[in-house]
């Protein structure tokens, strides 16, 4: 791990990826804090990696992201009852993904995941929206709120009290 921050910029860029050995490419399940993240290996097994200092400030993750992992000490890890197998040795972007997709080496549990780019639209899913808008009706057209919760009252700020309508209900009176 020698180069700290200022290599990170340079291998964002790269687009092929020279696996070395003990390395291994594994999906984020969930972020668990304090740089532990929870990573899904190509046999479908979980463990808990270790995100670098390195990375922070510099590269973001998410569930569903993409990290190559050394797990080359994880046997040992295990052995002496350590829960973190693993560190993040480098963070795939979309375009990394989308290029080792096309390879044979890519792990075939992960070929049914949906990608996020970098624009928040999902590959995988714009056809399955092209074909719900073909099978859905008119009736989807008039709904104002698009599938979304009703909005709830804010109960942290006082209602002004409305003069108004005490002086209307008050001229009425007289008449």
């Amino acid at each position: 791990m020698k180069g700290g921050r200022k290599n990170l910029k340079r291998d964002t860029e790269e687009v092929s990826l020279n696996f070395e050995d003990g390395h291994a490419i594994m999906e984020v399940l969930s972020l668990r804090g304090s740089n532990l993240i929870e990573v899904l290996d190509s046999q479908g097994k979980k463990s808990l990696a270790l995100f670098p200092a390195k990375f922070q400030k510099s590269m973001w993750i998410k569930q569903g992201s993409f990290v190559v992992v050394d797990d080359s000490g994880k046997v040992k890890a295990l052995e002496s009852g350590s829960k973190v197998t693993c560190i993040v040795t480098k963070v795939l972007f979309y375009e990394q993904v989308r290029a080792l997709r096309k390879l044979p080496d890519w792990p075939e549990v992960f070929k049914s995941t949906v990608l996020d780019d970098s624009n928040g639209s999902r590959e995988g899913e714009t056809s399955q929206r092209e074909e719900n808008d073909l099978v859905s009706s008119d009736d989807d057209d008039d709904d104002d709120d698009d599938g979304l919760p009703p909005l709830e009252a804010n109960t942290n700020r006082n209602r002004p009290i409305e003069l108004q309508e005490e002086s209307d209900s008050g001229s009425e009176s007289d008449s």
